[in-house]
């Protein structure tokens, strides 16, 4: 088993308590909000929403994928940290076994936060797996945040 690690930045308008009570603590309902048709819902599987639970992610039908679940390892609410691991579903396709996530919000000087988020890849045997398909996969990931961000911006209530 190999293991591909990547690392990405995204600016955010949104202060580091909101952004991270949005995407973690209100995400079941609000990031099928913020990306309609491509998260359709997720769902709570096992567990109390803490460290040790297990949620599942479904996806819309354009998305080429119909589900991942992920394992909750970290949640940290006074640093505004988030790890899950990735643990089932076609999201994983038939390279990896995991990806394991963290997820920092850090305060930027202009009053909103830098979003670092941290992935590795742990691969199946020797496979041998396309760096940039990755790094593709991540910048989706990291623009899931914002869109959550405008999502934030055009609901203040929420």
């Amino acid at each position: 088993m190999g293991v591909i690690t990547c690392e990405k930045e995204i600016a955010l308008s949104i202060p580091p308590a909101k952004i991270f009570k949005a995407f973690v603590l209100d995400g079941n309902n609000l990031i099928p909000k913020a990306v309609p048709g491509v998260i359709e819902s997720l769902a709570l599987l096992e567990g109390d929403g803490g460290p040790g639970s297990i949620k599942q992610v479904n996806f819309g039908e354009g998305t080429g994928y119909k589900y991942v679940k992920e394992r909750i390892d970290v949640i940290d609410k006074e640093n505004c940290i988030y790890e899950y691991t990735m643990i089932e579903g076609d999201v994983l396709g038939s390279e990896f076994e995991k990806v394991s996530n963290v997820v920092k919000f850090e305060a930027s000087p202009d009053g909103g936060s830098i979003c670092k988020g941290s992935s590795k890849y742990y691969t199946i045997g020797d496979v041998k797996v396309n760096e940039e398909e990755i790094d593709a996969f991540k910048e989706k990931q990291m623009g899931l945040f914002k869109a959550i961000e405008a999502y934030l911006l055009a609901n203040l209530d929420a």
